[in-house]
């Protein structure tokens, strides 16, 4: 399967990239990670894709459920940053206190992201399994920080939501009431776009009216389920044969060429 990028004006093309072995079929890629930027419309895709039946597994979700009260890893920060992290009220997480505590120390953050990366990633595994349980088609990983976490290498196909530079800074600043200096600010904190499109299996175009959009998002769920084939319900009613495919899959993945994803660099 070759690269489908959804173009805003709605004439989908195809990038065909030279691969070491042939590109593992939609069918054997269970979950397909979405990012994005700041302002290119990756929430409101991402609602797209959920009414039509796609199971998201929010990673933003998941980083909050693991620090519920009871959980492991609230017991671990309280542990490492001390019980005044917690409300007086109800015991939740104060993330206003934490935060005031790890701001300005590099290695309170890094302690404190050694808590919450891996229970968000056992979490996301098992969405993934449960996915896989219920006899889904495919499901959708929503990870802020994919590339820069390296967690690219184990999904099925990355799905990058873009638009044009000065059309996200015009949206970040209509929306948070920003200057111009702030938005481009905010927007050098972040991993570029162009940068994120180096690991895109697909890009979908959101440069555009909300109607564009729209109709993207229409026919990348049409050319997706055309790819999906009957082999998905072999995996679920045997599953060694999933197994195979999900590591023909991260095979595929970690081979991949490193010049083609340096190609924008």
């Amino acid at each position: 399967m070759s690269n489908t990028i959804v173009k805003e004006q709605g004439t989908p093309t195809s990038e065909c990239r030279t691969l070491p072995f042939p590109e593992p079929e939609t069918s054997a890629r269970l979950c397909f990670a979405m990012l994005g930027g700041i302002s290119t419309g990756k929430s409101t895709v991402s609602a797209f894709l959920k009414s039509y039946g796609l199971p998201i597994i929010d990673a933003d979700i998941l980083a909050r459920q693991v620090v519920e009260p009871g959980t492991p890893a609230l017991a671990q920060i309280v542990k490492t940053f001390g019980p005044s992290i917690l409300s007086e009220s109800d015991g939740t997480l104060d993330r206003k206190k934490l935060g005031s505590i790890i701001f300005n120390d590099a290695d309170k953050r890094k302690a404190l992201n050694g808590i919450v990366h891996p229970a968000v990633r056992k979490a996301m595994v098992w969405g993934i399994v449960r996915c896989w349980m219920r006899g889904e088609k495919l499901c959708v990983v929503d990870v802020p920080l994919l590339i820069e976490s390296g967690l690219w290498r184990f999904v099925g196909m990355t799905v990058v939501v873009s638009c044009d530079e000065q059309t996200q800074l015009a949206r970040l600043m209509k929306r948070d009431g920003s200057t111009h200096a702030e938005a481009s600010s905010r927007l050098n904190s972040q991993l570029p776009i162009p940068k994120k499109l180096a690991y895109a299996d697909h890009v979908i175009d959101n440069s555009g009216t909300p109607e564009l959009l729209t109709a993207n998002v229409e026919r990348f769920v049409d050319a997706l389920s055309k790819t999906v084939s009957w082999t998905w319900r072999l995996k679920w009613v045997f599953p060694p044969f999933g197994v195979l495919a999900a590591l023909w899959t991260l095979a595929w993945r970690n081979l991949r060429p490193l010049h083609e994803r340096r190609k924008v660099d």
